[in-house]
């Protein structure tokens, strides 16, 4: 016997499904994983930000931040530094070979979206955007 689906759980498996092909071609397309992505992203927008602050940005766990900015770092992408006057916090921004990096990555981004939503017209693209963020808004109260 099949079990079959609500409208309601058709979308919540049609939105799972679709996130689950965005990460990995969007990091094909891109070079980079989206989470890296959004990380440089928040510190294009800054000229240094503490690491506690830039986590909470990205909305990941402590642990995977500290591996993204080692690697970053070792890559040359940015720098940390401690604060002179508190040894706790660390200090990132991007290095000019970051900044370099990122805007390479925009453009990339910029085909990836553009690809993602071909074909649908203005008022579609705005129809989505105002069920999504509806969606958002009833996620953030549940």
């Amino acid at each position: 016997m099949r079990c079959s689906l609500s409208n309601h759980e058709q979308i919540l498996h049609l939105l799972k499904g679709l996130n689950n092909q965005i990460s990995p071609k969007f990091e094909r397309c891109t070079g980079i994983s989206s989470s890296r992505y959004e990380l440089l992203h928040q510190l294009y927008e800054t000229d240094e930000i503490n690491q506690s602050t830039l986590q909470k940005a990205v909305n990941i766990d402590s642990a995977a931040i500290t591996r993204h900015l080692k690697q970053l770092e070792a890559n040359g992408m940015v720098a940390r530094r401690r604060n002179p006057n508190d040894n706790r916090v660390i200090f990132v921004r991007l290095t000019e070979e970051g900044r370099k990096q990122i805007v390479g990555y925009k453009k990339e981004k910029v085909n990836f979206v553009n690809q993602m939503l071909h074909d649908f017209n203005q008022e579609e693209l705005e129809s989505l955007s105002d069920m999504l963020n509806r969606m958002q808004n009833n996620i953030s109260e549940y």
